[in-house]
């Protein structure tokens, strides 16, 4: 399931709703990504993010689907905000559920890892007085390229 949105969002309610009525659910691993108010040294006020729609969740649900192929997931979820954020804010949630918990792990690990570069997201980051398009990160790339088959 995926879920691009500028609300916030209740992580154990979502996990709720995603696995509800399941049974053959033996373990679920959640990741939560925060707004920090430092990024490469310099302070953060706000970061906004922009991305396209319909484009944004296409890529989403490739990523979800590559998740689904590799590991025996029972759910998954990727919930994803744009808009103005603040540090602190919730900006990011990836659940997995499966009957182990390796895949579970191994999945939640990977989607994170490809989100942080494969999902069309943008972001801007001011510190008040300046603003700064932030640029993808070598150990980004370092830590999704492990996942290539």
């Amino acid at each position: 399931m995926i879920k691009v949105q500028q609300q916030d969002f209740d992580l154990a309610a979502e996990i709720a709703a995603l696995t509800r009525g399941k049974t053959d659910i033996g373990g679920v691993v959640s990741f939560t990504g925060l707004v920090r108010d430092v990024s490469d040294g310099a302070r953060v006020s706000v970061m906004e993010l922009e991305h396209y729609p319909g484009m944004t969740e296409k890529q989403l649900s490739a990523i979800e689907a590559e998740a689904c192929a590799r590991w025996r997931l029972s759910a998954s979820l990727i919930i994803h905000r744009y808009g103005r954020l603040m540090p602190g804010d919730q900006i990011m949630a990836v659940v997995t559920a499966s009957a182990h918990r390796q895949a579970a792990f191994e999945a939640a690990e990977f989607l994170v890892d490809w989100l942080k570069t494969k999902a069309p997201f943008w972001k801007l980051e001011s510190d008040g007085s300046a603003e700064n398009w932030v640029s993808a990160r070598d150990s980004d790339d370092a830590a999704a390229m492990r996942w290539d088959k």
